[in-house]
């Protein structure tokens, strides 16, 4: 006859059997969620490399495209006719502004570089792409129109008049001081007498 004693101890044996079996079980059951969780990120990471990837592809063509636009014959006209304007104050500029001789140049680069300013400051466009093609540009539009700008504003009550333009001229600036491999200034060229 089985004695109490043996049954017990086979009872003990078969559940401490089944809570090892329990254990390894938890054990390689967590292993392996590990190990998911590992690739998973892995995943993710790769994922995340070739949206960052694909972005700065289509920064690029975008800037591109945007880069080209200075190359047409209506940009490099326009922006050769703006800067042969001379104004030395505000009404002189006002009177500038009422020829349609001077405003059809001046719009188009205003809109273009009030663009600008937009996807820079909303983070489509790096400044240090501006910076490596357009300083030179974008700097002399705005220092040429920069003495007018506030008057222009309080006179006609439009106080974020060029505003994007400003604030793309002053993120240039800000990044060519942090980068002075870029330094770039806009010097007049002497005028013929």
């Amino acid at each position: 006859m089985v004695e109490l004693a043996e049954i017990q101890a086979a009872y003990y044996i078969i559940a401490a059997t089944g809570v090892i079996g329990a254990l390894l079980t938890a054990v390689i059951g967590v292993k392996s969620y590990i190990n998911s969780n590992k690739r998973a990120e892995e995943a993710k990471k790769k994922e995340q490399e070739t949206r960052d990837r694909e972005l700065e592809t289509r920064q690029a063509q975008m800037f591109m495209n945007i880069y080209q636009q200075t190359l047409t014959k209506d940009f490099t006209s326009a922006y050769t006719s703006y800067m042969s304007y001379q104004w030395g104050n505000y009404d002189e500029w006002m009177e500038l502004a009422q020829k349609k001789e001077f405003v059809e140049p001046f719009t188009i680069l205003a809109m273009y570089f009030e663009g600008l300013g937009v996807l820079v400051r909303e983070g489509y466009l790096p400044i240090r792409l501006v910076a490596l093609l357009l300083a030179g540009m974008t700097r002399s539009f705005w220092e040429k129109l920069m003495p007018v700008k506030d008057k222009v504003r309080v006179e006609t009550g439009y106080v974020r008049w060029m505003s994007e333009t400003e604030y793309l001229y002053n993120e240039l600036l800000r990044y060519i001081g942090e980068h002075s491999e870029l330094s770039t200034e806009y010097r007049k060229p002497p005028q013929p007498k």
